[in-house]
């Protein structure tokens, strides 16, 4: 994988430089033919062109050449002489030439100063009127006369190799600069997919690479992603080993009813029971199923909730008689009768609630309170505006099963009564989300346990 990105990474690169110099080179072609207007606008200005031209101030006079005064001034504006040859070579006439010049021009002579200026390096350039020849010198021309001979194949043979060694050189420069930063910036990439693929097989272990470069924020979001699987893993296990433990002691909760059941079911058989025997057995038989039923229903109200399927029938309701009257059916129930729980409320609000799902919430903060505390412990309940508070100075909660009590099939260390499912403080938690309301826990062992209960007016 990791040479595989770097080949590809190098390969892009190798083929943006060949593209580059293939469109360089066709551009500098293009531009030599077809756009001619900068050689053009050169050419126009240039002694060649005012040689070619200057017989148009020419005329002959007697037979001989004859210079008009606007070819006059067109050569004092250029700093230009013109002089005259007839066929022998002979100067006939001049103007504006400087002394020093010879009279007669051999065919040598001419090609020499033409090609290569003369002793005072002036240039010149030849021109042809009627059976006469003339010599246009510029003393100080910026113009620069250069000759040389082309051999059209070797020049397309120069061009090709020159071509091919500007791509070879090109292409190494370029593999080379590829490799080092391929090398750089592949690694990290490498580095990624190797993280993914650990994700993938379940290793949520986390490492800061040496050098992460521009992927930096990207492997921090991996390790907070890391973070954060590994968290739901643990929470998961949790999770299943609760649920493990819960389906092992509602096994164990149920076969205990199951077994009174049954042998009281069998000792009904018996003829010999008078009434009063079996009106006892009916009793406990009848006791039993309703535990069982209890259990059976916690289990379906948990799915129901934990699926968000749980339709509400929402009533307008004052908090003040709905809670009082809570707190009365508890202390009417044989369990709690010589207990004492002391109701406060100060300006209670109206709320909409489930009436029936809300007492069994409501119920299960002061089970606990009561069931899990000795006879002896304070029980407040507390009622101001939109928030019930129900506080004990009991056991309290320890620290660290704090995060726990809400979680499902959990029971804390400090629960003495076995006959429970382990899903009351969810359900509770579950009902009161579900009315928009909120539940939090303040608690320390020794000290009591408070549980604050918002609803949303």
């Amino acid at each position: 994988m990791k040479w595989k990105l770097t080949g590809r990474y190098l390969l892009s690169i190798l083929l943006i430089v060949a593209l580059v110099v293939f469109l360089n080179i066709t551009i500098l072609f293009g531009l030599l033919v077809n756009d001619r207007t900068g050689l053009d606008d050169v050419e126009s200005n240039s002694g060649e062109t005012f040689t070619r031209n200057f017989s148009t101030y020419l005329s002959l006079e007697d037979g001989e050449p004859i210079v008009s005064e606007a070819g006059r001034e067109a050569l004092r504006q250029s700093g230009a002489f013109v002089r005259f040859l007839d066929e022998t070579g002979r100067v006939v006439s001049e103007v504006d030439a400087p002394s020093g010049l010879p009279d007669a021009y051999s065919p040598i002579e001419l090609i020499q100063i033409y090609k290569y200026m003369d002793d005072d390096l002036r240039l010149y350039f030849i021109g042809e009127y009627e059976s006469y020849s003339y010599l246009i010198g510029v003393p100080e021309a910026s113009e620069r006369r250069i000759l040389f001979m082309l051999d059209e194949q070797a020049v397309l043979s120069y061009i090709t190799k020159a071509f091919l060694w500007i791509l070879v050189v090109d292409l190494l420069v370029a593999a080379l600069i590829g490799v080092l930063f391929s090398s750089r910036l592949t690694r990290p990439v490498y580095r990624l997919t190797e993280r993914i693929q650990q994700l993938k097989q379940r290793d949520f272990s986390t490492a800061e690479p040496k050098q992460s470069g521009i992927y930096r924020p990207v492997f921090h979001d991996l390790n907070a992603v890391s973070q954060t699987l590994k968290t739901y893993e643990r929470q998961r296990a949790e999770l299943d080993d609760r649920r493990k433990e819960w389906m092992s002691n509602v096994s164990h909760d149920l076969k205990t009813p199951l077994a009174s059941i049954q042998g009281y079911a069998e000792l009904l058989d018996d003829d010999s029971l008078d009434d009063t025997e079996r009106r006892q057995y009916v009793h406990v038989i009848e006791r039993q199923a309703k535990y069982m039923k209890e259990l059976l229903d916690d289990f379906n109200l948990t799915m129901r909730l934990q699926h968000g399927d749980f339709p509400l029938t929402l009533e307008e309701t004052n908090l003040e008689p709905f809670v009082r009257e809570l707190v009365i059916d508890v202390l009417n129930d044989s369990r709690f009768g010589e207990r004492h729980i002391e109701f406060v409320a100060t300006q209670a609000a109206t709320v909409s609630l489930d009436r029936h799902f809300m007492k069994r919430a409501l119920l299960n903060f002061l089970y606990n309170a009561l069931l899990h505390n000795d006879e002896s412990v304070q029980v407040t309940v507390h009622i101001e505006g939109d928030i019930v508070t129900i506080g004990d100075d009991g056991h309290g909660i320890a620290e660290s099963e704090l995060p726990y009590i809400f979680e499902r099939y959990y029971r804390g260390t400090n629960t003495d009564d076995a006959r429970g499912s382990g899903l009351g403080m969810a359900i509770s938690r579950d009902i009161i989300e579900a009315h928009g309301g909120k539940v939090e826990v303040d608690s320390a062992q020794g000290h009591g346990t408070s549980i604050r209960i918002t609803f949303m007016p």
